[in-house]
C-alpha cells in the first residue's frame, strides 16, 4: 500500500485538527504519517512518493512561521516523481484579498522543484476576491475556512480524500 506523508504547520491548532481529520479519512496512521513541519527535516520527505502539504495563511497572505522557517529547506528536497496535494486554512471574509495565499506560495515553490500537483479544488462555494492559490480557475488544493464555513469542512475533506485516493492509487 502507498504510504503518504502529511506535512503541516499550525498556529492556532486548526490546521493540525484538519491534518488529523484527513489522516482519519484515509484510514489512519497506517496510511498517512503526520509530520509537524516545526520538527521535520528535508530527509523526512525522502520516503514518500505521495505527499500532502498543509499550511494556514497567516497575517496578510503570509506563510505560517514554521513553514516560513522551512521554506529555504525545501530546496534540499528532490520532488521529482512525487505527487503533492495541498490544503490550507484561511478566512475568506476577513482576508478576501489573500485567501489561501500560503497554499499557493508553497505550491509554486514545490512545483518548481519538480513535484506534480494533485487534488485541485473548485473555487465554487468560496467568496473571496484574490488568491495566490488559484491556478487555471481552481485552488491548487483543498481550501478550508473554519472561521466562516466550518459546517462544510467534513464533507469537503471526504470528497477531497476520495479524489486523492484515486490520484495516489490508494
Amino acid at each position: 500500500m502507498t504510504k503518504i506523508g502529511l506535512f503541516f504547520s499550525t498556529q492556532t491548532g486548526n490546521t493540525e485538527i484538519l491534518a488529523e481529520a484527513i489522516q482519519s479519512e484515509f484510514g489512519g496512521d497506517s496510511v498517512v504519517t503526520l509530520h509537524d513541519i516545526a520538527d521535520a527535516s528535508p530527509d523526512d520527505f525522502a520516503g514518500y512518493d505521495c505527499i500532502i502539504i498543509g499550511c494556514p495563511t497567516w497575517n496578510i497572505g503570509e506563510l505560517q512561521s514554521d513553514w516560513e522557517g522551512f521554506y529555504e529547506d525545501l530546496d534540499a528536497i528532490d520532488f521529482s516523481g512525487k505527487q503533492v496535494a495541498y490544503f490550507g486554512a484561511g478566512d475568506q471574509v476577513g482576508y478576501a484579498d489573500n485567501f489561501q495565499d500560503a497554499m499557493g506560495i508553497l505550491a509554486e515553490k514545490i512545483t518548481a522543484l519538480g513535484a506534480t500537483t494533485v487534488g485541485q479544488w473548485p473555487t465554487d462555494g468560496h467568496d473571496f476576491s484574490d488568491s495566490k492559490a488559484v491556478q487555471n480557475g481552481k485552488f491548487v488544493g483543498l481550501a478550508i475556512d473554519e472561521d466562516n464555513q466550518a459546517e462544510l469542512t467534513g464533507d469537503r475533506i471526504k470528497t477531497w480524500v476520495t479524489q486523492l485516493k484515486s490520484a495516489f492509487g490508494v
